[in-house]
């Protein structure tokens, strides 16, 4: 058991003993009803305290434990709540630091609750595409009323114990955890001393004689269904609150049941839960323990002051970070910080920073235009031009500028790290820190291991990615690691349409009707469309039997660059980002269509997307066959947070594994039996996984 019972003075305590967060996993519910058992048979038990130890109350539900058969081993949580319900003696839920989801539906079947401050309150299961499926939406609005708790299980929105006091709480004790127990303790003392009726959620009458409530269940179901279109799970939480408005109890317990079961086995729900144990997966490094030491990273520098160097630099600072800024010029430089001040003073406007916290990260950044201002550095970033001859240099100056024992990272997005690495003589200090653009927004950072890396230096690195905000995925040394290697084949099908008679915004509007952030030809205008020119004539020089489609090297022939010049795949107006379509575009790929030949034809949405997901599946089977990425997992959790791949979906393996690998091995062998079918075999991990009914993530 999971659980520990004594009693004190008469109130027995059942104390949560499931380290770090007392999920509620079989064993704890089991003890927890083992428990209220007990002490409902004792003569000498008056009053009942359900408290949690360590670190938290409750974090709730183990979601490890979703769709296996402990799931539905008895006793649910459900069932432990019930108990709670039947209980004749009086039960105090004592919280601290954290009640969320089934931690925070055990406290509301408790007759009362006392808290320490700060502990943090949440039904969260929204953001796992669930609802709350113990009593919890039905429970709360009779606590804290309809439009707050509407709040909180919409949006799983943390709320603080101390502003809950008269509502939820009925009181909250300063102090630490054994004055806590203390107070828990003489309360349930105090109850059971006064022999009044036992007060139950379940019993209290929600009143809306105005209509108030009901107004702001219509207004949330207004804005989930504008905002949130793709997610079942808000529209049930609504529909669930408001059936504790409108129905008995029992009634309102059944409907949200009913919901939850729907929302559990939902691709949707499926999917965000993915995401969620596929960030803690991506933390894990097979052979780096977690106990690995760590370098100590108090001070940074960046080489670049272009608009990845500067969005890194910000990173940083925003990170409370101080960061030297390196340029070759002071013109160089004096752009980057008036584009970071820029980048500030908007935030500022927009009321997502305050005018006081812009200035004090700005002062954390300071340029120079010396290499030899970098020698104190802790961590130094290469963010220069993506040439492997202008960054060699670089690596060779760093060598001999460096302290011992810096880390000397590049942000190279495609090119070989340990090419990089051979420049210096501190092999095992280098890694890839591959940014995403905008790298102070964008929440992804890719791990670049070389051969040579260090395990302390990816240590350091995992661990500086936390505390940066970013989601750091390892990636081995490969031609664009994962994401820009499986990006490579999706943009050729992209344009391989084009040529063959689709049009920039038919295939962009396919792909982002099925959930895309933005499409590849709108994608590549505003990354700049020379950016991917430079890579295909690095890899012509490299690979002289590449094949590319030929009409995105006409384009840049004609300088149209993207959103930078105004022109790329659309059309820009100056000061607007809106894309256009281009009707000398359209005379472009007329005239290059008769020059080769081609005649035209249709494409539906269907094979668009087809050809552009199964794209990036076939090249993700290869890119976790060589073990470029440690896991599947690993490779939706870039796609997920760096390409704009819809959540809801889970990422191209997981989407993959949700359609069937049989079927989609078959589509992919259409492709391969068609035009440009080249492009199109089948990857071998694909081909053995799909014929062995298996899927990648496993």
């Amino acid at each position: 058991m999971s659980t520990a019972y004594e009693v004190r003075d008469g109130v027995a305590v059942i104390t949560l003993e499931n380290p770090p967060v007392n999920g509620l996993g079989h064993a704890t519910r089991a003890g927890i009803a083992q428990g209220l058992t007990q002490a409902q048979s004792d003569a000498q038990v008056r009053a009942i305290v359900l408290i949690g130890g360590g670190k938290a109350f409750s974090g709730g539900a183990d979601i490890r434990e979703f769709n296996t058969p402990k799931a539905t081993q008895s006793p649910l949580l459900v069932d432990v709540i019930n108990a709670l319900d039947a209980c004749t003696k009086p039960v105090v839920a004592a919280v601290h630091a954290v009640a969320m989801g089934g931690g925070l539906e055990l406290a509301l079947a408790c007759h009362y609750r006392v808290a320490l401050p700060g502990a943090q309150i949440a039904l969260p299961e929204v953001k796992l595409g669930l609802l709350p499926g113990a009593g919890g939406t039905q429970r709360l609005p009779r606590a804290i009323g309809v439009a707050r708790a509407l709040d909180m299980v919409v949006t799983g929105r943390v709320v603080k114990s101390e502003t809950l006091v008269g509502t939820l709480f009925s009181e909250v004790f300063e102090g630490n955890h054994e004055d806590l127990l203390a107070g828990a303790i003489a309360s349930a003392s105090d109850v059971a001393d006064a022999g009044n009726a036992l007060p139950r959620l379940r019993d209290v009458a929600i009143e809306d004689a105005d209509g108030s409530a009901q107004s702001a269940i219509d207004a949330a179901r207004d804005k989930v269904q504008r905002e949130q279109p793709h997610f079942p799970a808000p529209h049930k939480c609504v529909a669930a609150v408001e059936a504790a408005l409108q129905r008995p109890f029992d009634d309102g317990v059944k409907f949200e049941r009913e919901c939850f079961v729907a929302l559990v086995s939902s691709p949707e729900s499926k999917a965000l839960r993915h995401a969620f144990l596929g960030e803690r997966a991506a933390a894990k490094i097979a052979d780096v323990p977690d106990d690995t030491p760590v370098r100590s990273i108090e001070r940074v520098a960046v080489i670049g002051a272009g608009t990845m160097g500067n969005g890194i630099a910000m990173t940083f600072a925003n990170a409370g970070i101080p960061v030297t800024l390196v340029d070759t010029t002071e013109a160089s430089l004096a752009r980057g910080v008036e584009a970071m001040r820029s980048n500030y003073a908007r935030a500022v406007t927009r009321g997502k920073l305050s005018a006081d916290e812009a200035e004090k990260r700005l002062a954390r950044i300071h340029g120079s235009t010396d290499f030899a201002s970098v020698a104190d550095a802790d961590l130094i970033v290469e963010a220069v031009f993506e040439d492997m001859a202008i960054k060699q240099v670089v690596f060779r100056e760093l060598d001999k500028v460096a302290k011992p024992g810096a880390i000397l990272a590049s942000n190279t997005s495609t090119l070989n790290l340990d090419a990089l690495a051979q420049t210096t003589s501190r092999a095992a200090d280098v890694v890839g820190m591959h940014f995403f653009s905008p790298a102070n927004v964008m929440r992804l950072l890719e791990v670049v291991r070389g051969a040579h890396t260090g395990k302390d230096v990816l240590a350091t690195v995992m661990k500086l990615a936390k505390r940066i905000g970013k989601l750091a995925v390892v990636a081995r040394v490969c031609d664009g690691f994962i994401g820009n290697r499986m990006l490579e084949p999706y943009f050729k099908q992209s344009q391989w349409m084009v040529e063959q008679g689709a049009t920039p915004a038919q295939v962009d509007a396919a792909i982002e009707r099925f959930g895309f952030a933005m499409g590849p030809f709108r994608t590549s205008d505003l990354a700049g469309n020379d950016v991917s020119w430079a890579i295909r004539k690095r890899r012509y020089a490299e690979q002289p039997g590449i094949v590319y489609p030929k009409i995105a090297d006409v384009l840049c022939d004609a300088g149209r660059y993207g959103q930078k010049t105004h022109a790329g795949w659309y059309d820009y107006a100056e000061g607007d980002r809106t894309p256009r379509e281009s009707a000398k575009v359209a005379q472009m790929l007329d005239d290059y269509r008769k020059t080769n030949g081609i005649t035209p034809r249709v494409f539906s949405d269907d094979e668009i997307v087809d050809r552009l997901v199964y794209a990036l599946v076939n090249g993700g089977a290869r890119v976790l066959a060589d073990g470029t990425a440690a896991r599947a997992s690993d490779i939706d959790m870039v796609y997920l947070n760096g390409y704009g791949f819809p959540l809801w979906r889970g990422g191209p393996m997981l989407y993959a594994d949700t359609v069937g690998l049989d079927k989609v091995l078959a589509r992919v062998k259409t492709f391969e039996s068609g035009e440009h079918g080249e492009d199109w075999t089948p990857a071998a991990r694909l081909v053995e996984l799909a014929e062995a009914g298996k899927r990648f993530n496993g």
